[in-house]
């Protein structure tokens, strides 16, 4: 019996001898041969293929951050306060989850590796059922997480609530997943056939109703099942049994496929880690809001981590497809082999230099169109103060500036030590987004607070 291929988790998405030799796999090759890569990209061309998902992503994530001002009044919000912890973990599985996926399937078209029919659907079926997996993991150990850290802040946890953590955040993280999975599939096929490059449109694109739905899914299960903890405490046991009882049924569909059934092994770290450094994002979330004084930041803070992940999101999705379509696993470019300079982000004339200078360049635009947006759905009677505006771009410019600075390096390490980026980069970015960006603006409400600016004028 001839010996099986050991995948690994830099080999392409599915095995070779699955495609068929098609003509944009072929020009890909040609083009891996004088080392140019994927087709080139003008300054404009990237710029307005980023610019629209960039900007629903943003009011998504405004969108976002009302609800959450709304709903932190309600009843389970002002009883369970564990559940603040649990916003940036469960929010950060958009980009454990969905801005992965996105980025492996973005790395699959541009590779040419779904072209047939048959490629399509093994890709899409089995990475589906990987990520409902991971997800109803992940939102049984974000509640977990979330749990622990309450009770080391408070000295105590009551059972049902730890009950309630579970089954809220273990729902909403499967509907949530499996939603924005349906969709992010139909956003990278139609960028297909529309000749987008999906590396600039996918990642922010599963962002930029993300946050709201699954904020949307978070704040009603959690409402729901406050009203049945008293009296119908079983119901909360019988939905945490139901989405655990489907866990053997994606690892089988999920191992029935060359890619997920790898990702089974070995795709479980960056997830895990990326949570927990979600979670301490959450922890200081929730000590910043239980301050009356600092209760505003509320709004703002799902639109700096949500921007600052979606931003990076797209260069590290961009860097992985270059390594993916020029290099072979554990070889990088030559000025990467020396040691790591911030400059070389930046500097320089290759397309990811490009993309890298337009990304910090739309954060303060980007972020000017947000707050001001957020100002007018309060009803639009004041304007965001001079120092608060400051302040809080200073913050987002800095979380974006250090995330790029970050991919640029932990995206070639990953290849050298040949680990695929796609699968490994976004969750460890995106949740030091979420960490960043909570306590740079914790830190930018407590000086504004301190020197007595309100934020608005």
């Amino acid at each position: 019996m001839p010996k099986l291929h050991e995948y690994t988790e830099t080999d392409f998405l599915l095995p070779n001898k699955l495609y068929r030799a098609s003509r944009f796999s072929g020009s890909m090759r040609a083009k891996d041969a004088d080392g140019s890569g994927a087709p080139a990209e003008t300054v404009c061309s990237i710029v307005i293929q980023i610019l629209v998902p960039f900007l629903l992503a943003g009011f998504g994530t405004v969108s976002a951050g009302m609800l959450l001002e709304v709903v932190q009044n309600w009843d389970v919000f002002q009883e369970i306060t564990e559940i603040f912890i649990l916003v940036p973990a469960v929010l950060g599985m958009k980009g454990n989850l969905e801005m992965t996926l996105a980025s492996r399937l973005s790395t699959a078209v541009n590779a040419g590796k779904m072209e047939t029919a048959r490629e399509k659907w093994m890709l899409i079926i089995g990475n589906l059922a990987l990520k409902q997996l991971q997800a109803t993991v992940l939102g049984l150990l974000a509640s977990l997480m979330a749990t622990v850290l309450g009770w080391m802040a408070e000295g105590k946890m009551p059972f049902n609530h730890v009950v309630l953590l579970c089954s809220a955040s273990v729902s909403t993280a499967f509907m949530a997943s499996l939603l924005q999975g349906v969709i992010m599939v139909g956003v990278i096929m139609g960028s297909k056939r529309l000749g987008i490059n999906p590396d600039n449109v996918a990642t922010p694109m599963a962002a930029s109703f993300g946050d709201l739905i699954t904020l949307a899914f978070l704040a009603c299960f959690s409402q729901w099942f406050f009203s049945l903890i008293d009296l119908y405490p079983y119901v909360l046991y019988l939905v945490d049994m139901f989405f655990l009882c489907l866990i053997p049924l994606w690892v089988v569909i999920a191992s029935k496929h060359p890619a997920s059934h790898m990702l089974l092994r070995t795709g479980w770290e960056p997830i895990v880690t990326a949570m927990v450094i979600s979670s301490i994002g959450g922890l200081i979330l929730d000590k910043t809001v239980s301050d009356p004084n600092l209760a505003g930041i509320l709004v703002y803070a799902p639109v700096i981590n949500g921007i600052g992940g979606n931003l990076v999101s797209i260069q590290s999705s961009r860097i992985s497809t270059n390594l993916h379509l020029n290099y072979s696993p554990r070889e990088v470019p030559e000025d990467r082999r020396s040691c790591y300079n911030p400059c070389r982000t930046f500097l320089g004339s290759g397309a990811n230099h490009r993309s890298a200078q337009i990304l910090v360049l739309l954060v303060i635009p980007g972020q000017l169109v947000f707050i001001h947006t957020i100002h007018l759905m309060k009803g639009g009677h004041t304007l965001p103060s001079p120092l608060f505006t400051i302040a809080f771009l200073s913050a987002s410019l800095i979380q974006v500036f250090s995330l790029l600075c970050i991919a640029d390096c932990m995206v070639h390490c990953l290849w050298r030590r040949g680990k695929d980026p796609d699968s490994y980069s976004i969750p460890y970015l995106t949740a030091l987004g979420d960490l960043f960006g909570t306590a740079l603006l914790s830190l930018a409400f407590l000086m504004l607070w301190c020197i007595g600016d309100s934020g608005s004028v």
